[in-house]
């Protein structure tokens, strides 16, 4: 049971107070009520009453066009109304280890009027916000376009002429560090020889920053290494999150390159700039907490050879492939692409770090003399698969396999596809060939260096041999989080991948240090400038373990409606964007005269999205129950415009609760420096309906109908 202080006990009054002040009717109602169960009927016949006829419908059945009709004062009769639908909802809470969680919220807020029951100031905050969005307290006010550039303006580029300047000076200094740490013999690895003079070693290490190489060797392993490269500015309480973690076997990889990006004592304007990099490079208490016990999210990642998972498709052993969807597979290689060029703290692959099945160990990670014969036979399932068309090679990171390793991979994929192409022309039902590759990579953040010359000759290559056996969609789809991370090397990376026909996509995954106001269209807006086109904003999957790095999806919903909304273009230039990739080599400045000729900052071409275990992608919920401490239970359903597995209706509807309450999240922003006055309407933002699919990203069509039969599926019924 938690002790509350008097201050907590004097806030939780005051709240109750302000909420019988503001809310008479409903306290009249509560009064009058014999008991809870009483209350909730007249509360709901109340609600019912005052309703207009579009939300009530969206309340029976949710829908798209509805949900457009909706008001902002709708949005809470219909979350009351939810709420009380589920008053009792018992949820499984893998946040606490799998306890059973009861919401309960009306009944809980009866109590505390009635019964003067005390509970959490985050409950009390969240309920008081939602019955003053009910009773027109609360208003929806949309910023103008204006005061969104304003936001934008407060974050800074990693091309900006200053942060060019101090990443300089921060490589200079780690470089130093190195050479020292070599003379010493602190690091093993030494290309000195006997002979060269101080002058000569800092050169030879400055050459050798450009390789690829260079900063997987020379990554920084332990916090002691990292904060002597940072001049020793992380402060105390990290430094013993990050000992601890490393005692608990969670990795430390930070490059050279990366670690340069981070600001060491930086001028007040730029005192949170560098957060972003900070929360995904630096352990959270809660990830070295959980560590051991992590559950995996994505129950069809689970694979047993031959079985189906629980999407219901049947994947052949060795674990190169996972799928959810019909049309696309994930194909991690064993090769050294099923390593990354750093850690993301928040990856979703933790549960793999946890069971040893991932790690930094590049020499473990060559690929045996076996993956030769080993690969053409993973490759054949999507050869014999009827409608898989589009592969996600990545690991791990694609880009972390050698040339040669790729270029292996590059070669047996043509075959396959020059195989599965000749085999359909003798096929009365046609399979779908692959006309789709992409290389899930953030090397061009991490080692934007990996991009050479040798590396665009190979996609060059692939890319004119495969477009002539159906291919026609070819991109790296890469992970930027913040426009600082943006860098002279990255926009010179871009263009070279552009130079060859492949284009550059970008996922971001939206952690409190990226949700700040402003900070995701100024990404957005940075990635357009050099060429990059956004492809998916994610919130953090994960349960406690990554708390720390959640953005609640009421902040998500707001970040679309209050500030994406001014890079939304008309459905009709959607032609014209889709029609960028088949000029790569001028994509930055076709972008930048659609952008000028609409008069909009950037082209809002991603979605915002959650990734749920079965469902996949989808941001369509609503706000069916809150937990006593303030945590939202969503039930989600799955995106309709996209083809999904034959069993998708038969797994229902996903329910998950939240690792934090909106209060948690906004205490935490505030203390990056936001201005809470700002984020008011996060409150109200109870729902949402998944955003459709630019064509730049949908299938192209093929001059042939596909079957609709499915390969390599069980129907769960024979399961």
């Amino acid at each position: 049971m938690v002790t509350l202080l008097k201050k907590d006990i004097a806030n939780i009054n005051k709240i109750i107070q302000t909420i019988t002040d503001e809310n008479s009717k409903l306290i009249q109602l509560f009064d009058m009520a014999e008991d809870a169960t009483e209350a909730k009927v007249s509360f709901r016949a109340s609600i019912l009453k005052n309703m207009g006829q579009e939300a009530l419908s969206y309340y029976q059945m949710s829908d798209r066009k509805l949900f457009e009709q909706l008001k902002w004062q709708e949005y809470a009769s219909i979350r009351l109304l939810d709420y009380i639908d589920n008053d009792g909802l018992e949820i499984e809470d893998k946040n606490v280890g799998g306890k059973k969680v009861v919401s309960k919220p009306i009944t809980t807020l009866y109590e505390v009027i009635v019964e003067h029951k005390i509970v959490s100031e985050s409950f009390l905050l969240d309920m008081l916000y939602l019955l003053r969005q009910y009773n027109g307290k609360l208003k929806q006010k949309i910023p103008s376009k204006e005061k969104v550039l304003e936001w934008i303006e407060r974050h800074p580029s990693g091309i900006d002429s200053e942060l060019i300047e101090m990443r300089k000076a921060n490589k200079e200094r780690i470089i130093t560090k190195i050479v020292k740490k070599i003379e010493l013999g602190e690091i093993k690895k030494n290309p000195f020889s006997s002979s060269m003079s101080f002058k000569d070693k800092y050169s030879l290490i400055k050459e050798m920053w450009k390789t690829k190489k260079f900063h997987l060797q020379f990554a920084f392993r332990d916090p002691e290494t990292l904060n002597e490269m940072l001049n020793y500015s992380i402060d105390e309480k990290t430094m013993q999150i990050l000992r601890k973690a490393k005692d608990k076997g969670i990795p430390i990889f930070a490059n050279p390159h990366y670690t340069s990006l981070l600001l060491v004592n930086p001028p007040a304007k730029y005192k949170y700039a560098d957060q972003p990099i900070r929360d995904y490079l630096f352990t959270s208490k809660a990830l070295v907490d959980e560590f051991g016990d992590i559950v995996a999210w994505e129950k069809e990642d689970i694979i047993e050879a031959n079985k189906p998972n629980a999407a219901g498709w049947v994947l052949p052993e060795g674990g190169c492939i996972h799928r959810r969807y019909p049309e696309v597979a994930i194909f991690i290689p064993k090769t050294t692409g099923r390593a990354c060029g750093g850690l993301c703290v928040s990856c979703q692959r933790m549960y793999g770090f946890q069971k040893k099945e991932f790690d930094f160990d590049l020499e473990e990670l060559k690929p045996k003399e076996s993956w030769v014969k080993e690969l053409p036979r993973q490759l054949k399932y999507f050869e014999n698969d009827s409608q898989l068309r589009d592969i996600l090679i990545t690991g791990g990171d694609a880009l972390m396999s050698s040339d040669k390793q790729l270029k292996h991979l590059f070669d047996e994929l043509y075959l396959m596809a020059e195989r599965k192409a000749k085999a359909n022309e003798n096929r009365e039902k046609k399979y779908a060939l692959m006309s789709r590759i992409r290389l899930g990579s953030r090397l061009l953040v991490f080692i934007p260096q990996r991009v050479t010359d040798s590396l665009i000759a190979i996609l060059k290559e692939f890319k004119e041999k495969a477009s002539k056996i159906g291919f026609n969609q070819f991109i790296i789809q890469t992970h930027f989080e913040s426009a600082i991370e943006i860098t002279p090397e990255v926009e010179n990376a871009v263009k070279k991948i552009l130079s060859v026909g492949w284009i550059v996509t970008n996922q971001q995954v939206f952690i409190p240090a990226v949700s700040s106001r402003g900070h995701t269209v100024r990404l957005r807006k940075a990635l357009n400038d050099i060429g990059i086109l956004p492809y998916y904003t994610f919130s953090v999957k994960g349960f406690k373990e990554n708390s720390a790095n959640f953005s609640n999806n009421a902040r998500t919903v707001q970040e679309i409606t209050e500030e994406k909304y001014i890079g939304i273009y008309p459905k009709e230039t959607d032609k014209t964007v889709e029609k960028l990739p088949s000029d790569s080599i001028n994509l930055k400045q076709n972008v930048a005269d659609i952008r000028e000729s609409l008069d909009i900052p950037f082209l809002a071409t991603d979605r915002n999205v959650m990734n749920l275990p079965a469902v996949g992608k989808s941001l369509t919920f609503r706000t069916i129950g809150i937990s006593n401490d303030g945590r939202r239970i969503l039930e989600f359903d799955y995106d309709k415009n996209r083809q999904h597995s034959p069993i998708i209706d038969k797994m229902g509807r996903v329910k998950i609760i939240e690792s934090k309450s909106i209060r948690s999240y906004l205490k935490q922003i505030e203390s990056y420096g936001e201005n809470l006055n700002e984020y008011t309407s996060i409150w109200g933002y109870s729902l949402s309906q998944t955003e459709e699919r630019s064509k730049i990203y949908q299938y192209s069509d093929y001059t042939f109908e596909i079957t609709k039969e499915f390969t390599n599926f069980l129907e769960l019924e024979k399961m």
